[in-house]
């Protein structure tokens, strides 16, 4: 189990470099979305053109690489971030599946040819076997997803509501901790921090609060001493350069009393 401050190299930075990866993680984030939408609004007809026209931005921007390999990563990128995201719902919220999800990166993997669908399916394995692999991807689109849960959980009415889905946030997780026990202390922390910074930006429901304090507790109940205190550390370093830097903005100084 290691904290080191180290990232191990990223065999694939020279085929998508760190804003090709965060942008990969922010359309999966919005093709997720788009489908999700689309799952809840029983309308066929335009679910069948809203997937089309979401699979085809998804495959142009892969096309759009500067070779064979570069555009196989982009899709396993993109299917990869779905696919989490996918998971993480009908886990949260106990879907049995989400049709319209499927559909579209089944319409993503048609479209392939055979060498490139063996491409892809090689990029779509390294990234879940190699932590390193694409880490800045990894670090935007876990962040999007426990911050999504979030919001989800600060929003319910009842306790019972947020316990729920606390427990669901909190067992992907620790599954994640289990999944990379190299560097998702990593990506533990910055969703954790990402947590802490929205409830002082204020405007937040209650609720947020109390479920942020039983994820907390969870997560100190489960995770090793060790572990545990080099999440809250790297966390709260990143809190408070947040803070920092919100000072520093133009015309914030001499506000504090």
């Amino acid at each position: 189990m290691s904290t080191s401050a180290d990232i191990p190299t990223d065999q694939f930075a020279a085929l998508a470099d760190t804003e090709t990866q965060r942008l990969a993680a922010r359309m999966a984030q919005d093709a997720f979305a788009g489908a999700f939408r689309l799952a809840v609004a029983a309308d066929e007809a335009a679910d069948q053109g809203a997937l089309g026209e979401a699979a085809a931005r998804c495959f142009n921007w892969c096309q759009a690489a500067g070779s064979d390999e570069a555009r196989a990563l982009r899709l396993a990128l993109l299917v990869s971030g779905m696919d989490q995201w996918g998971l993480a719902y009908t886990q949260a919220f106990r879907l049995q599946a989400i049709p319209d999800l499927t559909v579209l990166i089944g319409g993503l993997r048609t479209r392939l040819d055979a060498g490139a669908d063996a491409r892809f399916q090689q990029y779509f394995a390294a990234i879940n076997e190699d932590e390193a692999a694409v880490i800045d991807f990894k670090i935007a689109l876990r962040r999007a997803i426990h911050l999504a849960l979030w919001h989800a959980m600060a929003a319910c009415e009842t306790s019972e509501q947020v316990g729920g889905i606390v427990q669901a946030l909190g067992s992907m997780m620790l599954g994640l901790n289990g999944k990379m026990p190299t560097l998702g202390w990593r990506l533990l922390a910055d969703a954790l921090a990402s947590m802490q910074i929205s409830l002082l930006t204020g405007g937040v429901p209650p609720m947020a609060a109390e479920g942020t304090q039983q994820l907390f507790a969870a997560l100190q109940h489960a995770l090793p001493g060790e572990r545990y205190q080099a999440i809250m550390a790297y966390s709260t370093q990143a809190v408070l350069g947040w803070q920092q830097a919100q000072r520093a903005r133009p015309g914030d100084a001499g506000e504090a009393s």
